[in-house]
């Protein structure tokens, strides 16, 4: 059984499909029809519902966190304990909600199919912003939602006015009724959702985990489903049995260490950009770049390693750092280093039953120039041609340390060992520059396809060494993660 909020009120849900996303059980189920499909794919935004959880901020305080996310990619089972607010939720009493008042004021609607999409995340902005506006923060809330019609001008002053001086509503009024809802639901045992012939496991330990995984290895696993929703959204490929690990909260942690960071596997992208933006300010600014902030606060950091898509960003970030992955299976552990994870296409060296409990990233020091870049073809919300992450260390004008990684180029994220043999040893200059980029071609055979030509890419990645160089000899010129297209 899974137990959360519509709105306020409880539901309780013993045998739905598993596989349902939370989009069809509002239409089909609810018969709410105002969330909207557009793409069922995570790319257009007009499904964006919000959910809000228990949340302990950093001074303790147990809050109400609203997030919104793609319920074209969600599962009803990562509702298990939370609060589901959409479209239909928003009107009060018969008077519109602040955010949808701006959105009529503002003119920011003509066919209006996204506009249950545009409205819902500008509901998030509002609830998580200080009251006042903030315009880099209402680009970032909006990048995910797409719409063809109206332009983004009078949705942007609707975002204005809704966060500029927002209003108190309902769900101020009743937030700690919430609160207290929330908690009586809180999971305390493994859940199951269960249709008969499709099961969802819900641990709640990361030893509950183990067992279970241990006990059914044919079972895929569900964090944030970003990926693993397209199997069925878009393949209509049934999943017979998950394990949903979202509420694990041993997998959620991050922790600071004198020698590194340790993120469990579990944690959002969006919970993870603070710390690692704090560490490292490329990957920081290349998680903005990663995808939409729907996706962002779905998608976790070990989904993006797990699934070994060889265009995933984060990989040849965290292969560039060294960092390391902790594998569980039971009750055994072992540390593997990321770039040994991958073998080849979507084949890494995960053994049965096995499951990625956190990943170690060493701490930042003075010496490693670290930097990271991604090619793609919008400069927000897209998927990479090239990402390229660079991480050397060098002493008096020579190069002694150098680890060099690129996705897009291959069956996998890989470290170019031409590449590092080349710069290894060598004055740092413009000519042993050239020397790498020429061993870049030993290094990859990229392929083509619709994204960028094999062509492209090499002399891309090529070019993104010659940046670097640039960049670490005129840090004035620096732009970071913002090359594209």
């Amino acid at each position: 059984m899974i137990q959360f909020l519509l709105n306020q009120t409880l539901r309780s849900e013993h045998t739905l499909d598993p596989n349902l996303t939370v989009l069809n059980y509002l239409r089909e189920h609810l018969h709410k029809p105002g969330t909207k499909e557009g793409c069922a794919s995570g790319d257009c935004g007009a499904c964006t519902v919000v959910v809000g959880e228990l949340h302990t901020d950093d001074q303790g305080v147990e809050r109400l966190r609203y997030r919104s996310i793609n319920s074209c990619l969600t599962f009803v089972s990562a509702l298990h304990g939370k609060q589901l607010i959409s479209i239909e939720d928003l009107k009060h009493q018969g008077q519109l909600h602040s955010v949808q008042r701006a959105m009529v004021d503002c003119h920011g609607s003509q066919c209006g199919f996204c506009t249950p999409g545009f409205v819902m995340s500008l509901f998030a902005l509002q609830k998580n912003s200080t009251g006042s506006h903030n315009g880099h923060q209402a680009h970032e809330a909006l990048a995910g939602n797409l719409c063809r019609c109206t332009g983004y001008r009078p949705i942007l002053a609707a975002a204005e006015q809704a966060c500029g001086a927002p209003r108190q509503d309902q769900f101020d009024a009743l937030q700690g009724e919430t609160i207290a809802l929330l908690k009586a639901i809180a999971p305390t045992q493994t859940g199951e959702l269960n249709s008969g012939d499709k099961r969802c496991l819900l641990p709640l330990t990361i030893s509950d985990l183990a067992e279970i995984y241990e006990s059914h290895p044919q079972a895929r696993l569900l964090a944030g489903g970003t990926d693993l929703a397209l199997e069925v959204t878009q393949f209509h490929r049934p999943l017979p049995v998950m394990i949903y690990v979202g509420n694990v909260a041993e997998m959620k942690r991050i922790e600071h260490f004198d020698d590194r960071l340790e993120i469990g596997a579990a944690v959002s992208l969006t919970d993870a950009y603070g710390t690692l933006k704090a560490e490292y300010p490329d990957f920081g600014e290349l998680l903005q770049r990663f995808a939409s902030l729907q996706i962002r606060n779905q998608g976790t950091l070990g989904g993006n390693i797990g699934n070994a898509s060889p265009i995933g960003d984060s990989p040849p970030l965290l292969i560039a750092l060294g960092a390391q992955l902790v594998l569980r299976k039971g009750e055994t552990r072992r540390t593997l280093a990321i770039e040994d994870y991958f073998i080849d296409y979507r084949v890494t060296a995960r053994q049965e039953g096995e499951f990625i409990e956190k990943i170690l990233i060493p701490r930042a020091d003075a010496k490693h120039l670290f930097r990271a870049y991604k090619i793609s073809k919008r400069l927000d919300d897209d998927i990479s041609a090239v990402c390229a992450a660079f991480n050397l260390r060098i002493d008096n004008a020579v190069v002694t340390e150098a680890r060099v990684a690129f996705g897009g180029m291959a069956a996998t994220s890989k470290r170019a060992k031409a590449c590092e043999t080349a710069l290894l040893g060598s004055d740092w200059n413009s000519a042993s520059i050239e020397r790498a980029c020429a061993a870049l071609a030993a290094d990859f055979t990229p392929l083509s396809d619709f994204r960028a030509s094999k062509e492209y890419r090499l002399l891309s990645a090529q070019n993104l060494l010659r940046k670097y160089f640039i960049e670490l000899q005129t840090p004035h010129l620096e732009t970071r993660v913002t090359a594209y297209v």
